[in-house]
């Protein structure tokens, strides 16, 4: 079973403490940053670093003297570090062998359980995001795609999707021994500027004029899906409502689609614009 970690540090695996600690001191002074400027020096000393961290650790080194390379998925150290570049790497080494670390990488890693062979093992959830994201109404209502900034990618958004419901797209989550995790993102819908939104019902204000209502006719209003020629009856009132069916939100259980109600919202005119006639007509006819 190898046991690259003693590689790393250029000793045996019957090494002292003492050997350890010399190997150690001696190559970190060779690939500090502050004194090594090749391009490696930086990683290698990281890997440095943790390789001391664990094999001057009496536990750790019994856990690693126990399971080998099959503690970083059976790759030598060196590619296992190297290959978790964009993972915080102290963490990743303290969720395998418990406790802390001194801080040799950047980045962030969270999760990891223990299996019963004692060790920390990664399962794929470990390695899923949690994201939020806000979408417009329209969006919403009637599917389209959604620019992922972080991922610099397009994220198809399914026609009838609700507040607060989570998307999952797959293996864009972190990455590690080959393994890709999945990006869960809770979707926030924006307000809408023109629809009062009511489970798969939608309501809308429209503007009727007072001719209009009076007298009756048709009026054209746009719908999210298609302008329609409303009917508006003779004698219509304010806050009348009337029906469209199948205008309003997507149930994507059943592929059913709710209601639009338009609210009527009568427009009286200017007295000042009206004909002086007409005026002292209404003035003197109109009942109240």
């Amino acid at each position: 079973m190898e046991k690259s970690l003693y590689s790393t540090l250029g000793v045996s695996q019957n090494a002292s403490s003492e050997e350890i600690k010399k190997a150690y001191r001696k190559l970190a002074r060779q690939y500090h940053p502050d004194v090594n400027k090749q391009k490696d020096a930086e990683e290698k000393f990281k890997e440095i670093n943790a390789a001391y961290e664990i094999l001057s650790d009496e536990k750790k080194r019994a856990q690693y003297d126990q399971f080998g390379d099959n503690m970083f998925g059976g790759q030598n150290f060196s590619d296992f570090a190297r290959s978790n570049q964009n993972i915080n790497l102290d963490d990743i080494l303290s969720q395998i062998f418990g406790g802390g670390f001194g801080g040799f990488n950047t980045g962030s890693f969270s999760g990891g359980r223990f299996n019963e062979g004692g060790f920390n093992v990664f399962s794929r959830e470990d390695l899923n995001i949690q994201k939020e994201i806000i979408i417009p109404f329209e969006s919403a209502l009637l599917g389209g795609n959604y620019h992922y900034s972080e991922g610099n990618f397009d994220i198809k958004i399914p026609a009838g999707i609700k507040n607060n419901e989570k998307l999952r797209v797959k293996n864009k989550g972190k990455k590690l021994n080959n393994q890709s995790g999945d990006l869960f993102l809770k979707v926030k819908i924006a307000p809408s500027k023109e629809y009062e939104i009511k489970d798969e019902t939608l309501i809308k204000n429209i503007n009727i004029p007072l001719k209009l209502a009076i007298f009756g006719g048709k009026i054209k209003v746009q719908t999210p899906y298609k302008e329609v020629n409303l009917t508006i009856p003779k004698n219509t009132k304010n806050n009348q409502k009337f029906r469209l069916k199948e205008h309003g939100i997507k149930n994507r259980k059943n592929d059913s689609i709710g209601e639009l109600y338009l609210v009527t919202n009568i427009i009286l005119p200017n007295i000042e614009e009206l004909d002086s006639n007409l005026v002292d007509i209404m003035r003197e006819k109109l009942p109240g």
